[in-house]
């Protein structure tokens, strides 16, 4: 993986002809470090948000150094990059044989659930093991989040004290509750409220929690959405923990992915076409732009010209991706100087969660070269760099789609 200072450096030096993950692992080893001296509990980095080596080498080296894995892939992942990783299976639905090879042949542990079905599977495929530590999976309801995963996960209210009582018998090791208040969470106060909400149903099973573990959901900061700062999110929980109904000696876990990886990649594309206000890029929502294309969220974007300077006002742009599929568009906006146009590079930030772990294979593309850069990231949640982008326009644009969205919906309602 070669070097650079800045963007511009290696686009100065060879042509993009694939779109280029560029790196930077010092944003990662930054957030890992402040997790871990801020957060008091066990940190486990999701996997799910950036499984490169890279990341999970960075995060393991700077003191993150447990792991939430959904999958065996995910599992043999860790072991071969950070061997001495500590692992927990925390996906609620898994095959008995992922159960058999994650306890037998990598000595995980740790399992979700969120049924009476699941926690029969996991004690049959480890042959009723002693040593299961057990976090039941609860649904909690936590208004906040950018992107809800309320639904799919989750033993509801109603049904959890008997769930919790029937996994308490089941172990005896520890046994736990967890729950998701949502993916990029822009109430500090949602994680109080869901461990109020995991509280009430520990009392009326009557059982005590070695483990409360508070997920993910922990923000990163992008163009129109700015969260409050990292620290009033780990306040929240320090204060809903102290609150809780558990023993002195119970653990506080967290499960943060975007948190830890947001900064620390973006993704170099090149202008192949312009029409009018829409640039065709050789990277799409088939590739690292998932999120711009289904969640329409506005990332910040730079161009790089190899040679000259841009010129002209910054002007809104929507992106279309390579493949011939017509929902490969992102609408942005996306402010650039007005002279873009076929050649230039334009880097687009923030994609270190959810970037190139989303690509995929459509119509060919889905290649990504590597490069690891040494500057700053373009937004920071932990002072590395602008927490909002030194652009006014950026920012007015993008609180001027949300609000021409909330009055578009209104409009609707009347009807």
């Amino acid at each position: 993986m070669h070097t650079y200072h800045n963007p511009l450096d290696l686009v100065r030096e060879r042509s993009v002809e694939r779109p280029v993950a560029l790196v930077r692992p010092a944003a990662a080893a930054v957030a890992a470090r402040w997790f871990r001296d801020s957060f008091q509990g066990s940190v486990f980095y999701a996997v799910k948000a950036n499984p490169s080596p890279w990341a999970i080498e960075t995060l393991f080296e700077n003191g993150v150094t447990a792991f939430d894995v959904a999958s065996i892939p995910e599992i043999e992942l860790v072991a071969k990059h950070a061997p001495k990783g500590r692992m927990a299976f925390m996906h609620p639905v898994k095959s008995r044989r992922a159960i058999e090879q994650a306890y037998f042949d990598y000595g995980v542990r740790v399992f979700s659930l969120d049924t009476h079905e699941e926690l029969a599977k996991i004690r049959e495929a480890t042959g009723h093991a002693s040593d299961l530590q057990l976090i039941v999976r609860l649904a909690v309801d936590a208004p906040g989040a950018t992107y809800s995963l309320a639904g799919k996960f989750g033993v509801d209210p109603h049904h959890a004290p008997e769930l919790l009582l029937a996994t308490r018998r089941a172990t005896d090791d520890l046994m736990g509750v967890s729950f998701h208040v949502g993916s990029q969470c822009m109430r500090p106060t949602a994680y109080q409220a869901a461990m109020a909400q995991a509280s009430r149903s520990l009392v009326r099973a009557g059982v005590f929690a070695d483990i409360v573990d508070v997920g993910g959901g922990f923000p990163s900061v992008y163009p129109g959405m700015v969260p409050p700062a990292m620290g009033d999110y780990v306040d929240s929980i320090h204060r809903g923990f102290a609150e809780m109904m558990v023993h002195e000696t119970s653990e506080l876990w967290c499960e943060p992915g975007r948190a830890l990886v947001a900064e620390a990649a973006s993704v170099l594309t090149k202008v192949e076409l312009r029409k009018g206000d829409a640039l065709y890029l050789n990277d799409g929502c088939y590739g690292a732009l998932f999120d711009a294309t289904h969640t329409k969220w506005p990332f910040p974007v730079k161009l790089h010209r190899a040679t000259g300077e841009p010129s002209g006002e910054l002007k809104p742009f929507r992106f279309y991706g390579p493949t011939c599929d017509s929902m490969d568009h992102m609408p942005g906006p996306f402010w650039l100087p007005e002279d873009v146009g076929e050649g230039d590079c334009i880097e687009i930030g923030m994609l270190g969660a959810y970037g190139s772990a989303m690509t995929t294979r459509f119509n060919g593309y889905g290649d990504l070269d590597i490069a690891e850069l040494t500057d700053a990231p373009m937004l920071s949640m932990f002072g590395l760099g602008p927490r909002v982008l030194p652009m006014p326009k950026l920012e007015a644009a993008a609180t001027n789609v949300v609000k021409l969205s909330k009055a578009r919906g209104k409009k609707r309602r009347r009807r």
